[in-house]
């Protein structure tokens, strides 16, 4: 049994974690920015010796991608110098370090699914303040740890793309939804699950980068028109190109993972991104 420490447990994989671990045997420690601050180095440093933490679990993340633009310095505080807490404490400490990371850390340029030593290069200041959340990691190399990205993910949990998706399409006759970006989503239950699986079988003297999402390829356009087809909602998809949906942060056109190197390190199989889906729209209760 294992002193695992949660951050970030009200969000997505976090409340995913939470429900899986009510069958583990594991002894969970469950925090957020409400009663623990990571950005806190001495704080974290004495809850983790007073709870003899052996691993850390980090999904925390500030993830409001367009805000990010004009909140480097938030951005900046959790995705980069809470991180570079983390792992100095992981080091220190000798705790093993799982750190969830992002597709974003690319820039959607590339004509194959990214293998995770492919180059970096964020197209947006999310991305950017991951990947310097990355490069803390590696620089400071805490033993058994390693780093997952991960992306469009979404939960029964929290808000995300497929939750928008259904209030609008219960409210709305027709959407307009962006065709050319291109990726795979990841059911955040589906991930902690792998979280979970890896977890005891982790033993590298070298930080590793890991890449997980569920099976496919799609377009957000080709996930909208797929939820509304399970949940019989007859509200038209129409797609468009990312020009006529102007946000203040560029996203990456493509940013399909490779998950080889996941999958053959540690004998895992991927659900297909339509199999999750259907599962996450039954326990919302919304699938027809």
């Amino acid at each position: 049994m294992s002193n695992i420490l949660l951050t970030g447990s009200s969000g997505q994989l976090g409340c995913e974690l939470k429900d899986l671990s009510n069958s583990s045997h594991d002894n969970f420690f469950f925090t957020s920015h409400d009663n623990l601050d990571i950005g806190d180095f001495q704080k974290i440093k004495t809850y983790c010796q007073t709870n003899s933490i052996e691993v850390i679990i980090n999904s925390a993340a500030y993830t409001a991608v367009d805000k990010a633009q004009s909140e480097k310095e938030e951005a900046n505080k959790i995705n980069y110098l809470a991180v570079k807490n983390l792992a100095t404490i992981s080091k220190e400490l000798n705790i093993k370090l799982i750190h969830i990371s992002t597709d974003y850390v690319f820039d959607g340029k590339n004509y194959k699914p990214y293998c995770e030593d492919d180059k970096t290069n964020p197209v947006n200041y999310y991305g950017e303040s991951k990947l310097l959340g990355e490069e803390a990691i590696k620089e400071i190399n805490p033993n058994n740890s390693i780093i997952i990205r991960t992306s469009w993910l979404y939960s029964s949990y929290g808000a995300n793309f497929v939750k928008t998706m259904l209030k609008l399409g219960k409210t709305k006759e027709s959407l307009g939804v962006i065709y050319e970006q291109v990726g795979t989503p990841t059911y955040a239950k589906d991930l902690a699950n792998t979280i979970l699986h890896i977890l005891p079988k982790l033993k590298n003297n070298k930080v590793e980068i890991y890449h997980y999402s569920n099976e496919g390829v799609l377009s957000w356009y080709d996930f909208a028109k797929e939820i509304m087809k399970m949940t019989k909602l007859e509200c038209q998809i129409d797609p468009i190109q990312t020009i006529d949906y102007p946000t203040p942060a560029a996203r990456p056109c493509y940013s399909l993972l490779n998950k080889s190197k996941i999958k053959n390190d540690f004998n895992i199989k991927i659900p297909y991104w339509k199999d999750s889906l259907s599962e996450c729209l039954t326990k919302l209760g919304e699938r027809r």
